[in-house]
């Protein structure tokens, strides 16, 4: 048992540590744990193969006592060294019978003892007994006085139905997701629809401007022409005004000559 709690101290400061496991650590005794643990609050020696609670230290947080599977069959006294004692699991043991239990009656704040597969349990008005000899407790093996079943199996159904309720969340945001999706993709395919709109606008747009280009071209071709012709024109009768001068020059010249 020195071994493994050394080991489950992993270089801490026992004071430091407020959860300790041993569990199967195989010791008849308690060895090695000493009253440095003074802010432990969970043990457990499940099948450690005790016999009795010889050298349990004071440990004055201690609240929950797993001491399940062993072959323990008195010395609870031994326990009151730590008075906040909650929850004690001592189930698969050797109590025979009820004086065993007398020292947890001094033990206030116990609310929670487990005492399943021991001897003890088979005696007449068991469970009547046990609640009367401890007044402090709440739950014997799982159920109440009333035989209604312990709160920590309750809370354990509401954290389930707790983590459906939020897993049903969690689709519900997931479903609204996909619709965000759906939707954005929808905006982007009209957005794609007015680019294409657009586009074939503007191509239009450009063949009716290259259109309109070419007949402008047409027309100052014609124009063009037109000078041209008119150009033409003012040549030939440049032409017929130089030429008659010079016909009347030589007829002039030939009257002379006559």
């Amino acid at each position: 048992m020195e071994k493994r709690i050394e080991l489950e101290k992993r270089g801490r400061n026992p004071g430091q540590i407020e959860d300790l496991n041993l569990d199967n650590c195989r010791s008849t005794s308690i060895v090695g744990l000493s009253d440095e643990f003074t802010n432990l609050e969970t043990l457990s020696l499940i099948n450690a193969g005790l016999t009795s609670l010889k050298g349990f230290p004071k440990l004055p947080n201690l609240k929950k006592l797993e001491l399940s599977d062993n072959r323990i069959s008195g010395g609870l006294n031994l326990l009151r060294t730590s008075p906040k004692l909650t929850h004690l699991n001592l189930s698969g043991n050797k109590i025979k019978d009820l004086d065993t239990l007398e020292p947890l009656k001094e033990f206030e704040n116990l609310k929670n003892l487990d005492l399943f597969n021991n001897e003890a349990t088979g005696i007449d008005n068991y469970r009547e007994k046990v609640f009367h000899l401890i007044p402090s407790l709440k739950y014997l093996d799982g159920f109440d006085v009333e035989d209604k079943e312990a709160e920590d199996s309750e809370v354990e159904d509401d954290e389930i139905n707790g983590n459906e309720s939020e897993d049903d969340d969690e689709e519900v945001l997931d479903d609204e997701e996909d619709e965000e999706d759906d939707e954005h993709l929808d905006d982007e395919d009209l957005d794609d629809e007015d680019v294409g709109l657009d586009a074939v606008y503007k191509e239009h747009l450009e063949e009716e401007s290259e259109g309109e280009d070419y007949e402008g071209e047409v027309i100052e071709d014609e124009d063009e022409d037109e000078l041209v012709e008119e150009e033409e024109d003012g040549e030939d009768e440049d032409a017929e005004d130089e030429s008659t001068p010079r016909g009347k020059k030589r007829k002039h010249d030939d009257g002379e000559g006559n």
